[in-house]
């Protein structure tokens, strides 16, 4: 199997995995110079670093690579003693960089308005992918979004054909309460990494309160961010989307949203009023 062709066939599909490579060696190994194994995301591998025990730590350390994003090195000293952890007796060492291999984050903006358009130019440069969603063709077309790799002029088709991912992120801008329910209703039903909804603390209690009534769950808002975006005082649809664009990478990168404030406290600083 080309590991190439599969890690372009995994990320295409929207899943994970993460490759190991030798990077450097010195005397007697099991394996050579840049071998390679892909871990993916059920487990099952592809390739080889060499089996034994290494090949065994590395599949371990692919699996942690895998939950935090985050690459690692690994040094292994093959001894000459049988007793050696890692149960192989070549007599050289070796250094593994294990990296994660991620699809393409996809960023499907729910309204295509002002807000929208900015943001989709300031998403688009730090990398991820714009899908757009608005019941107007005038606002959802190619004109105003060039860089969309898919548009919709229907919220209930654009429901039925996406299958958000943990490479999903939702962003919830459309023109009315209705449509913001809606689609937020929806998206709660997803894996969507990110779900996040625009609009005053005021918006936010009133179309949760009216979730909940439904029936919807308090810990499944708690999964929202609401109102979205970093808070650093935006207020033109410029800075707002710049603001919801360093939170869409903040999440990207497990970084931590301090600036972000949750439902819980807005929908408690609202009880409390």
């Amino acid at each position: 199997m080309d590991l190439f062709e599969e890690i372009v066939r995994l990320r295409r599909a929207g899943q994970r995995a993460a490759l190991a490579t030798i990077v450097h060696t010195n005397g007697s190994i099991p394996s050579y110079d840049s071998s390679r194994m892909l871990v993916r995301e059920d487990g099952s591998i592809a390739g080889t670093v060499g089996g034994g025990c290494v090949e065994a730590d590395v599949w371990a350390a692919a699996k942690e690579v895998l939950r935090t994003e985050t690459p690692r090195k690994l040094t292994f000293s093959l001894n000459h003693e049988a007793g050696n952890d890692s149960g192989l007796i070549c007599g050289g060492t070796l250094e593994v960089y294990v990296e994660p291999i991620l699809p393409q984050p996809m960023l499907y903006l729910f309204g295509g308005g002002h807000v929208s358009t900015a943001l989709a130019r300031a998403a688009h440069l730090a990398g991820f992918g714009i899908g757009v969603i608005d019941d107007r063709e005038s606002f959802a077309n190619a004109e105003r979004f060039p860089m969309a790799q898919e548009i919709y002029t229907n919220y209930e088709s654009a429901f039925e054909k996406l299958q958000p991912t943990n490479a999903t992120y939702l962003v919830i801008v459309t023109r009315g309460h209705k449509d913001d329910m809606d689609v937020l209703r929806w998206a709660l039903g997803t894996e969507a990494r990110y779900i996040g909804m625009i609009g005053s603390r005021r918006k936010v209690i009133s179309v949760y309160n009216a979730l909940e009534k439904e029936g919807v769950a308090a810990e499944r808002l708690a999964r929202v961010y609401a109102p979205m975006g970093l808070e650093i005082g935006a207020l033109t649809p410029e800075e707002i989307a710049i603001s919801i664009a360093a939170e869409l990478v903040a999440v990207r990168r497990n970084a931590a949203c301090s600036g972000h404030k949750s439902l819980q406290a807005h929908a408690t600083a609202g009880a409390e009023r």
